[in-house]
């Protein structure tokens, strides 16, 4: 359209200076063709302030590609680069400093996180390898990230495996072998699997995967003891180069408390590396079931789906209702957990406020929002309504109140959304999330736990029941969402208390990687939760030495970060002075050892290579290094991005565009008042 006002612009001011040079060529002007031009100009100037008030401008921009150089800074990283990590950064520093002459280079580290310095260090106690690709993605995937340089030896020990990660990445990905990739011999207890939990007087199984490289002929026996008594024994018998195998250990539950159970495999001949030899598996023996309520609004498939995953424990015993036949009294129940109540039919808010139970709110389309957002004194929490809509959930990797899954990520990507009818949750202080709502505007929970006096957990909606059935259909079992419900429930019911004054730890197994948390709460005469005495706490480790903290502040209730311990087993003592009583509470807990990084050594070649050609790269070890410079110059996909910008102009707010016509129109002016004077 605009190209149509042009063209009338320059017809109008062609035909106005066409007409001036005739008249002045009449009235022997000395050079008519002059006037006419400056009056040409100046209509076609006020003609297109009519007509085009607006100018269109395309500028081009050229954004150049930006090649991410992803360090291995885990420890196995370390051991395998050995002697050679001096000359080996010294190659990778030079290979940057030439590929900053054509493209924008950016180096991180990564180990179990991300860091973008001190990248050389080699310090940290576990691999991601996936988390750090999907954060290079997620950081520059929309600014041409041309290539990603993974330097790793392949060995990765959280997360998903990188040869299965759905990735969207169109650009080359080039992988640098650290170390070397023979075989030796060793032998490793790869996995153990038990429950977190047991009822006493039952009995409840262990299990371990066992793999073995290059020990053909050995034979002995897996030992499971508990402190120095034998529990069982299994046999081994390897008869080739790579074995693996399952053993089962049953154990029978006859003394409540926290029990440690360590499974050794006595290593092979001329093994070196033995740290993987033994696993500490830890069960809670508890000493009565806990009675769990499912209350729903109405029938729905969520509720047997919980139901289900908890049907499964022995230390549980379920019971499940309507909000129409709830029962009267609450007080037996360690754990309530809500699908759709209070309701605005079923008013219980009040009845589960007197009755202070651990509670799980499911939301959905019958919730009741504004009953649970007056239920403060209870959630801590805030909740906004809103319209239906679904809400993929993505895990949160922060979460530390529990153990999680293993696979949790890998199944948490390919299930359905879940159906909302919330907005934002705003979480209390403090407060863990499990997973989060991905949304154009960001990330909010979704699966959130905050303990207190009493503790509660949240799900900002329903469809679980898919879950397990997405589960089932892409691993043949339905482990992972089973087991984030038990926990969640397990999670309530460990800290349940009637008693006024209780310290308690989100979890009683840490690694010596994670730093130790615990939480207090004082309840006065009404159940309402204070913070005014202080509060001091006392740990003790298995050798009898001890050590003095005192509680913060944190809300109505107190909160304390001890920092990271070394392995082994703690006791605590939190104690309190109050209305001239002295409270105490006690606990235990252990810190596990876990040498992630020397669990498996050498390098995987295979995976690496495979990694690299799937996504438009190559395969080098440290040698080939230098090599990587022609291969990313000559890379056709690595190209700069020319971005066009169209920028619209306003000519009314030019001045200079007004002192153009201006000018022109004096000009003519003073020549024909010049020309008439003479």
């Amino acid at each position: 359209m605009q190209l149509i006002y042009w063209l009338l612009a320059i017809i109008l001011g062609s035909s106005a200076a066409f007409w001036v040079y005739l008249a002045d060529k009449r009235r022997a002007v000395p050079y008519p063709w002059l006037t006419a031009l400056l009056r040409g100009l100046v209509i076609l100037a006020v003609v297109l302030l009519v007509l085009v008030p607006d100018i269109i401008i395309n500028k081009n921009l050229t954004e150049q590609p930006v090649i991410l150089m992803l360090q291995d800074n885990s420890r196995s990283a370390g051991i395998a680069m050995a002697d050679d990590s001096v000359a080996y950064r010294k190659q990778m520093e030079a290979l940057a400093e030439r590929l900053k002459g054509k493209y924008k280079v950016v180096q991180w580290g990564f180990g179990d996180e991300v860091q973008q310095d001190s990248i050389y260090t080699y310090n940290q106690s576990a691999t991601d390898i996936s988390a750090a690709l999907a954060r290079a993605e997620e950081r520059y995937g929309m600014q041409n990230l041309g290539a990603i340089v993974l330097a790793t030896d392949g060995r990765f020990n959280q997360g998903l495996n990188p040869a299965f990660r759905q990735s969207g990445y169109q650009g080359a990905l080039y992988t640098v072998a650290l170390g070397d990739s023979t075989r030796k011999k060793d032998i490793s207890v790869s996995r153990t699997y038990a429950n977190k939990t047991a009822t006493i007087n039952t009995s409840f199984e262990i299990k371990a995967d066992l793999i073995a490289e290059l020990c053909r002929g050995y034979s002995n026996s897996a030992i499971l003891k508990e402190g120095d008594e034998l529990l069982s024994s299994a046999s081994i018998q390897v008869n080739t180069d790579r074995f693996d195998r399952t053993i089962s250990f049953t154990v029978k539950a006859t003394k409540a408390g926290l029990h440690h159970y360590v499974l050794t495999v006595p290593p092979a001949e001329g093994e070196t590396n033995i740290t993987n030899n033994r696993r500490d598996i830890f069960v809670e023996v508890i000493d009565e079931k806990k009675e769990i309520l499912i209350a729903a609004a109405a029938p729905h498939p969520d509720v047997n789906a919980i139901k289900e995953a908890l049907s499964s424990l022995e230390s549980y015993k379920v019971t499940v209702c309507n909000a129409d036949n709830l029962p009267a009294s609450l007080s037996q129940y360690n754990a309530i957990i809500l699908h759709g109540l209070p309701s605005v039919k079923y008013r219980i808010a009040a009845a589960l406020e007197s009755a202070r139970k651990p509670l799980w709110f499911i939301l959905s389309s019958r919730s009741d929002v504004l009953a649970i957002n007056g239920m403060k004194q209870l959630t801590h929490t805030g909740i906004s309504p809103a319209q239906p809509h679904d809400i993929p959930l993505a895990h949160h990797t922060a979460f530390n109140a529990f153990t999680v899954p293993q696979r949790i990520q890998a199944v948490s990507d390919k299930m359905p959304p879940l159906v909302a009818y919330t907005g934002n949750i705003m979480a209390a202080p403090g407060a863990n999330v499990l997973f989060t709502q991905r949304t154009p505007a960001g990330t909010m929970p979704a699966w959130v736990m905050q303990h207190g006096s009493v503790p509660t957990a949240i799900l900002a909606g329903e469809g679980i029941w898919q879950w397990r059935m997405y589960e089932f259909k892409n691993f043949d079992e339905h482990n992972v969402v089973d087991e984030c419900i038990r926990q969640t429930v397990a999670y309530l019911c460990n800290n349940t208390s009637d008693r006024p004054f209780n310290a308690i730890m989100p979890k009683h197994i840490w690694s010596d990687q994670e730093p130790v948390s615990i939480t207090a709460y004082l309840l006065n005469a009404n159940n309402e939760q204070i913070n005014t005495p202080d509060v001091t706490l006392t740990i003790a480790d298995s050798g009898g030495r001890s050590q003095e903290y005192s509680f913060e502040r944190s809300g109505t209730g107190y909160n304390l970060n001890i920092g990271i311990r070394a392995g082994g087993r703690y006791t605590y003592t939190a104690k309190t002075n109050y209305n001239s009583k002295t409270l105490t509470a006690t606990g235990s807990f252990v810190v596990e050892s876990i040498p992630l990084e020397l669990m498996e050594t050498g390098a995987d070649y295979p995976m690496l290579y495979n990694l690299a050609t799937a996504h438009n790269g190559s395969f080098v070890t440290t040698r080939g290094i230098p090599s990587l410079y022609d291969s990313i110059l000559n890379n056709k996909i690595i190209k700069p991005i020319i971005q066009t910008n169209t920028e619209t102009v306003p000519l009314i707010d030019r001045k200079w565009y007004f002192i153009i016509i201006l000018v022109l129109a004096v000009a003519e002016w003073l020549i024909r008042k010049y020309w008439l004077a003479q």
